[in-house]
């Protein structure tokens, strides 16, 4: 089948894999332009853009893809099928129109669930047991086209949204080639989402990762490994950043304030909300090297009842 691929994380790299593996006629690629990266400043390609030279497919970076010269570009290349994973532009109904055999997304949720840019992140912020992949059918909406297939897996206890995303591209690369099949023979129709149940998953923030240490340990560390590697979680210590790199609930409860430090030897715990208190293992203050708990506790010098995140300390 004569396709278009629009993505460019590394989330979609397995699904263009994919397809020209599976022997379908990759037109081109597009994807967003090579953007400046680290303190340097030096332009970084995007995954899919790297993926697909190796592959050997031509590849288009336009600043915006609803310019009429590149919907025209689009129009010009016949595609019978439109594969989109994460490109991160809205799709223009000009270029919706264009595919006999419509767009199609591959989304991390199972939607309805989890509508928008970041639902590995917020499936396991959120503490769910479960997500998945969906392939629809892109209309005009967020996230709201026709369902074409789904499949459900289960979050690990201590599964990180990085770990997750990973496991997530390969199951949607192999529903993605299943799909192109099934609407090739003429075999599959799309269902309609049951609006009803739908819910957002939002582009993240920095803000999101500031700790709420009133929230239960297990809540916490959640959003500590949904929120890995951005925006991290993270709080205020003497007035500075403090970022908590790895941790986990303890089975010991406390009655202490929320965000009081609790250090116990080598150890650093916090009570959190709930009576619950909440192990860190490694954190790293603003500007300075990331260091393990016994390593912090050595070279800072707490006071009594000294809590995170309080503006007075």
């Amino acid at each position: 089948m004569r396709l278009l691929f629009m993505g460019t994380p590394r989330f979609a790299v397995p699904t263009l894999e994919a397809c020209a593996a599976e022997g379908h006629e990759v037109a081109a690629v597009f994807t967003q332009p090579d953007r400046p990266k680290g303190r340097g400043g030096v332009l970084a390609q995007p995954p899919v853009k790297e993926a697909a030279l190796r592959l050997g497919l031509p590849v288009h970076q336009p600043l915006r893809v609803r310019y009429p010269e590149v919907v025209e570009q689009i129009r010009s290349l016949a595609p019978r099928a439109v594969v989109v994973v994460g490109y991160g532009q809205i799709i223009p109904q000009s270029i919706i129109d264009i595919p006999p055999l419509g767009i199609l997304n591959v989304h991390a949720s199972l939607l309805p669930l989890y509508r928008g840019a970041a639902p590995v992140q917020w499936a396991v912020a959120n503490g769910d047991p479960e997500t998945g992949i969906t392939i629809m059918r892109i209309d005009a909406g967020l996230d709201t086209g026709g369902i074409l297939l789904q499949e459900s897996t289960s979050i690990g206890a201590e599964e990180t949204a990085l770990e997750l995303g990973a496991r997530l591209a390969a199951t949607g690369s192999a529903l993605l080639v299943k799909a192109l099949a099934g609407l090739d023979a003429g075999a599959l129709q799309a269902t309609p989402q049951d609006n009803a149940r739908a819910t957002l998953a939002p582009i993240l923030k920095k803000e999101d990762g500031r700790i709420d240490w009133n929230l239960p340990a297990h809540a916490i560390y959640n959003r500590l490994r949904g929120f890995t590697p951005w925006p991290g979680a993270w709080t205020v210590f003497r007035g500075q950043t403090l970022h908590v790199l790895s941790a986990r609930p303890s089975l010991e409860p406390s009655a202490a304030a929320p965000g009081t430090l609790l250090p116990v030897k080598n150890r650093l715990r916090v009570a959190c909300g709930a009576g619950t208190v909440l192990e860190i293992a490694e954190l790293q203050l603003e500007g300075r090297k990331r260091v393990a708990a016994a390593a912090f506790l050595n070279g800072q010098r707490l006071h009594e009842n000294e809590r995170l995140g309080d503006p007075a300390n």
